[in-house]
């Protein structure tokens, strides 16, 4: 019933920045939480940075002043700005959204982006 589509991802410098967004479409009543997971080669998928739908927002303690999630209620986007980017940045973001589909459902659902590649490389 829901789409993500998560896009911003590529090649940066270290030091440089980059915003990545993510888009649910679907059947959509109301978003309780967007968050973005990175995975690394080798690595366990690792929270990044959440935003629940009253705007409060948690970070990974090592993301903190440098990443920024923010979020677009219109329009089910969730983004998350990248700043200060390091090698060790590179990884494959995943764009996470919970969600209740109708005012009577009981149970939240959790979707999963197909990821987006950052690379940061000199």
């Amino acid at each position: 019933q829901v789409q993500l589509v998560e896009s911003g991802g590529g090649l940066v410098q270290p030091g440089g920045s980059m915003r990545l967004s993510c888009e649910a479409s679907g059947i959509i009543f109301s978003i309780l939480s967007m968050a973005w997971y990175r995975q690394a080669p080798g690595k366990q998928r690792e929270l990044v940075a959440q935003i629940t739908s009253r705007g409060t927002t948690n970070y990974l303690d090592s993301m903190k002043g440098r990443f920024t999630i923010s979020r677009d209620n219109a329009k089910n986007t969730v983004y998350l700005q990248m700043n200060s980017l390091k090698p060790d940045d590179t990884a494959v973001y995943y764009c996470y959204v919970v969600h209740i589909a109708s005012a009577t459902s009981k149970v939240a659902d959790g979707y999963w982006g197909q990821g987006t590649q950052v690379t940061v490389s000199s």
